[in-house]
């Protein structure tokens, strides 16, 4: 009987640790689930009515690609081939990129990595947009301050000439808004 007692007890106190163990990782996962939802302050892109910093790249097709060559309401996406949620959101932007007013001229899509891991990617771009490939710390990145992929943005060109993002998350169901 003395036994008995002895092992329920040492079953109890397991089970006691077990759930305070459990409680503490549930109130951990709260707690990161928070700040994942706040992300820690720190801006994915530009915000809406910034101005774009100057860059200057050169597209997979050999154009050059420049703040000041960018013309009003251009949509710019930054995609990475290693990114799930891309390679998802892909086909709709390119159906969306379609549709646009101005055709590709309007359009701007940036790969990150070389044009041999964002083969795919461009491949599909390209008819839809001019496609630029770039590491992290390229021109395009730098200028739009790029942190998370994918990002779709409107960029429009102000009364004194500077760019500035008109929309920083673009709804691919939503028309385009009409062309200045």
């Amino acid at each position: 009987m003395a036994v008995l007692i002895a092992v329920l007890v040492l079953v109890g106190s397991i089970a006691f640790v077990d759930l305070v163990l459990t409680l503490g990782v549930v109130k951990r996962l709260r707690e990161h689930t928070e700040l994942l939802a706040g992300a820690g302050g720190m801006p994915v892109t530009v915000a809406v009515g910034e101005e774009v910093g100057d860059f200057t790249a050169t597209s997979v097709d050999g154009d050059v690609v420049s703040s000041a060559l960018t013309a009003a309401d251009t949509v710019v996406a930054f995609f990475s081939p290693t990114c799930r949620p891309c390679k998802d959101k892909l086909p709709k932007f390119t159906e969306y990129a379609r549709s646009l007013p101005g055709g590709r001229s309007r359009v701007l899509a940036v790969v990150v990595g070389s044009a041999e891991e964002g083969a795919e990617f461009i491949e599909r771009l390209s008819p839809v947009a001019r496609v630029v490939a770039e590491n992290r710390e390229g021109p395009l990145h730098a200028a739009f301050g790029t942190a998370a992929y994918p990002t779709l943005l409107r960029v429009t060109t102000e009364d004194d000439g500077r760019l500035v993002v008109a929309e920083n998350h673009i709804e691919l169901d939503r028309p385009f808004p009409a062309l200045t």
